[in-house]
């Protein structure tokens, strides 16, 4: 995996909440960051658009899932996870809470466990 220029993304991308997410995770050590940075990177028309469908079938009950990109609201999910993306539609963030799981920021995630232990990245 390559590592990220910053400055060279800045030309690219003009998200700072994306730039600031990037750059914070970018100076980890851990593999999972890792990933997680080079797959924010990538342009518009190539990041993570995954469906509350693709959740269902491949997160555990009680499971941490990890997407780098948008969740949106397409299908239906039944599961008590925790899911943590860089933004959500409405209706995904609904749905999520009504089965009993948490939308969160990858920030928070990133701040609650440092080392990435038992997340899954789906992209």
């Amino acid at each position: 995996m390559k590592t990220t220029n910053i400055k060279r993304l800045k030309s690219r991308k003009e998200n700072s909440t994306l730039l600031s997410l990037i750059d914070t995770l970018g100076r980890e050590k851990k593999p999972i960051w890792k990933k997680v940075v080079y797959e924010l990177s990538k342009p518009r028309r190539q990041t993570a658009e995954i469906n509350l469908s693709k959740l269902e079938a491949h997160a555990a009950d009680g499971g941490t899932i990890l997407v780098p990109g948008k969740v949106l609201g397409s299908g239906s999910i039944s599961k008590r996870i925790t899911v943590a993306a860089f933004s959500f539609s409405g209706t995904a963030r609904k749905l999520i809470a009504d089965a009993g799981g948490r939308a969160v920021s990858i920030e928070s995630l990133y701040k609650a466990n440092p080392r990435g232990k038992d997340v899954l990245i789906l992209t």
